[in-house]
C-alpha cells in the first residue's frame, strides 16, 4: 500500500475527522459523487438511469462489521427488499446485488450468518438475481471463501471478490475457478499488514493482471473491476490476441467515477457494470474511495484547518 493511501486511511479513522466529514457541508458534494443516496428508492432511481444507458448495475447497501443481532436482521431485511425492487424493475436482468457477510452477522454467529445469507440467496434465485459477496478485510478472507464453498452447492447464483494486493489471492483465484463461482477481481482498499500483501502498487498491478487473465480465460463470467486505463488497455490487447470473447466477462466501475470510460467501453461492445452504493452508513466506504485518489486528501486537510 502506498504511503499516501495509508495516511489517508489512518487519518480518516480518527473520530474527530469522521465527525467533521459527516457534519460539514464541504464534503456533501464529494459524498454525493460516490453515494447514490440514503434510501433504496434513491438508489433504484440511479440504477434505472444507469441501465437506461445500456450498462449493468450492482446495488450495495452500505454497512459492515455488524455486532448486534437486530442490526444484522435489519440489513438482511434490506437485502430482501433490494431483491424485491430488482424483480419489479423493467431492467431486472441488468441489476444484481452485493452484500457483506459481516452485515449478515458473521461476527455474531457464523452459522446464523450463513442462514441469513442463504435466505437472501433463496429469494434472489426466484427472480434469477445474482448475489455477490463483497470481500472485506483480510481477517474475513478465508471465512468468506469457505462459506462460499459450502453454500455454492445449493445456490449457484452467488460469487465473491478477490483482492490482488493479498499474497494468497492467486491461490484463491484457482479455488474459485475450480468451484465454478463468479469472481470480481479488485486491487484492494483496506489497510493491511505488509506481511500479507504482495508489496507496492507495481506488484499489486502485476498480480491483478495475472489474476484477470486467468479468470477471463478459465473463470465463470468474471468481473474485472478497475478504472486504471493502463490495465484496461493491457487486458484489452491480451483479450484480442487470445481470442477471448467480450461476452465472457464484464468490466466493473464505481458509481461517480469515470462515466466517460464506462460509456466508451460499452460503445466498444463490452459488458460494463456500475457498482452503486447507498445507505447512511457510508463513511468507511467513502474514506476508502478517498484513499484510492490521494489528491482528495486535500479536502480533509483544508477542512481540518479551516477557521
Amino acid at each position: 500500500m502506498s504511503f499516501g493511501r495509508a495516511i489517508i486511511l489512518k487519518t480518516a479513522a480518527l473520530k474527530p475527522v469522521e465527525r467533521l466529514v459527516r457534519r460539514s457541508f464541504l464534503f456533501r458534494g464529494v459524498v454525493k459523487r460516490f453515494i447514490a443516496g440514503d434510501t433504496l428508492a434513491e438508489a433504484m432511481i440511479s440504477a434505472e438511469e444507469v441501465a437506461e444507458r445500456g450498462l449493468k448495475v450492482s446495488l450495495d447497501f452500505l454497512g459492515e462489521s455488524t455486532t448486534k443481532r437486530d442490526e444484522a436482521e435489519q440489513a438482511c431485511a434490506m437485502y430482501r427488499q433490494i431483491v424485491e425492487a430488482i424483480a419489479a424493475s423493467p431492467h431486472r436482468d441488468a441489476i444484481n446485488i452485493s452484500i457483506k457477510l459481516t452485515q449478515c452477522g458473521l461476527d455474531i454467529d457464523p452459522s446464523w450468518a450463513e442462514d441469513n445469507y442463504r435466505q437472501v440467496l433463496w429469494q434472489a434465485a426466484g427472480s434469477n438475481t445474482f448475489v455477490r459477496v463483497d470481500m472485506e478485510a483480510s481477517d474475513y478472507t478465508e471465512r468468506t471463501i469457505t462459506m462460499i464453498e459450502r453454500v455454492f452447492a445449493d445456490f449457484k447464483n452467488t460469487g465473491t471478490v478477490l483482492q490482488s494486493y493479498l499474497k494468497r489471492s492467486l491461490d484463491d483465484t484457482r479455488r474459485m475457478i475450480k468451484l465454478g463461482a463468479r469472481v470480481r477481481v479488485v486491487k484492494g482498499a483496506y489497510l493491511e499488514p505488509e506481511s500479507l500483501t504482495v508489496g507496492d502498487k507495481e506488484a499489486t498491478d502485476r498480480q491483478y493482471i495475472e489474476m484477470a487473465k486467468i479468470l477471463m480465460a478459465e473463470g465463470n463470467y468474471p468481473a474485472i473491476a478497475t478504472h486504471d486505463e493502463k490495465i484496461i488497455l493491457a487486458l484489452k490487447s491480451w483479450v484480442n490476441e487470445n481470442g477471448i470473447e467480450k461476452e465472457r466477462f464484464e468490466w466493473q466501475m464505481l458509481y461517480g467515477i469515470r462515466r466517460d470510460l464506462q460509456d466508451s467501453l460499452h460503445a466498444e461492445g463490452y459488458n460494463v457494470r456500475v457498482y452503486i452504493p447507498f445507505g447512511d452508513s457510508w463513511y468507511p466506504y467513502f474514506t476508502r474511495r478517498l484513499a484510492e485518489r490521494p489528491a482528495n486528501m486535500w479536502f480533509i486537510l483544508k477542512a481540518l484547518f479551516r477557521k
